[in-house]
């Protein structure tokens, strides 16, 4: 899973990401051509405690690979903003799977906003609409592509164009209206015609709005209220504090733990991160447990037994011949896998079996 750190100059991203991995990007950049990436282990006790059962040879977290990319440019008549960023930097932009949208909520003399005051709403809207502009570019190009060359080939391949023509004239009156195209309402088959265009604006996206130190008992209403106004399809608002956040990743786990109960935190910002990613995305973990390897593998929700088995390799889905399976509390209860079967606890699924989060799964396989 890769998310994309995007933000308006100024907005702390850089902070933001330096909190998730605990790296030392540079900050106050204010719009620097700097690209940022950094993987983090997703955090699941579950592992920890299934480790103290098979005490296997290694332990394998999920994980996130985190991009912090440079604020786009202000679009301007006849340019693009977005599309102005280096190549690569509109490659990770694109390939990203979600979007952590950073919005300035804090105010520093010291960091003086570069509008001139802090207004979140307005920040939010600032860069939703360069996005808006960059999907509305290529949608563009590609209608122009299609009125031409789209008209020759075969019977096969004019009908293919002539369908995603109509979608992307559907995306185009979205745009222009100033709507994301997570909000069109797409088909399966819809989104699938244009699945390859990797659209900024139809990328999932969790604003995260920058609080400051002092701010934290106001930050719930504030994040009620912009979420009130930002009713977007796959979008959700939080907040944290990531000057904070940094100060708690410097500390021991003793001290992290006080300073958190002090300022009424039960949650790390990289956990609370992590957690409403994996909601945005609808993803859930399923485990794997022996003596050699204790595993979490994020899948789709709704993910069958041999989706989950193809997600540890494509032989076991192509021999796949049931799925051993135990819930973790059940596992971490009774102690073992045999004394779960005793208890009647373990049970043999097929191919169809909707896995749940946390299930404990062993493949049996034909080779």
């Amino acid at each position: 899973m890769q998310i994309a750190i995007v933000g308006l100059a100024g907005s702390g991203k850089s902070t933001v990401f330096n909190t998730l991995t605990r790296g030392h990007a540079e900050t106050g950049g204010y719009g620097a051509l700097t690209l940022n990436v950094g993987v983090v282990k997703v955090p699941d006790a579950r592992l920890d405690r299934l480790a103290e059962l098979y005490r296997p040879k290694k332990v394998v977290h999920a994980d996130v690979t985190y991009v912090d990319l440079p604020a786009p440019p202000a679009s301007s008549e006849g340019h693009v903003g977005t599309e102005e960023l280096p190549a690569e930097h509109l490659a990770r932009l694109r390939e990203s799977d979600a979007l952590l949208h950073v919005v300035r909520a804090f105010d520093d003399p010291a960091l003086p906003h570069p509008a001139g005051s802090v207004d979140p709403a307005r920040d939010l809207e600032q860069l939703d609409l360069e996005f808006i502009l960059a999907d509305l570019a290529m949608v563009d190009r590609r209608l122009e592509r299609l009125a031409g060359s789209g008209r020759h080939g075969t019977p096969a391949e004019r009908e293919a164009n002539e369908r995603e023509e109509v979608v992307l004239r559907q995306l185009k009156v979205e745009l222009e209206a100033g709507r994301p195209i997570r909000d069109a309402g797409l088909g399966d088959d819809e989104a699938k015609r244009v699945r390859g265009f990797r659209f900024l604006t139809e990328k999932p996206v969790l604003v995260l709005l920058n609080v400051g130190e002092g701010d934290l008992g106001d930050a719930p209403a504030l994040t009620a209220r912009i979420a009130g106004v930002y009713v977007h399809e796959h979008a959700m608002v939080d907040h944290l504090s990531a000057k904070i956040e940094m100060e708690l990743g410097e500390l021991d786990a003793a001290d992290a733990a006080t300073f958190m109960e002090e300022l009424g935190i039960t949650e790390s910002g990289l956990e609370r991160v992590i957690r409403l990613s994996y909601q945005l995305l609808g993803l859930i973990s399923f485990l794997t447990a022996g003596p050699d390897e204790v595993r979490a593998w994020p899948v789709p929700a709704g993910s069958t037994a041999v989706d989950a088995a193809g997600t540890i390799h494509t032989d076991l889905a192509r021999g796949f011949i049931r799925a051993e399976t135990v819930a973790y509390d059940d596992l971490v209860t009774l102690g073992s896998t045999a004394e779960a079967r005793k208890a009647g606890r373990l049970r043999s699924e097929g191919k169809t079996y909707r896995v749940a989060d946390g299930d404990v799964l062993e493949i049996l396989f034909s080779r």
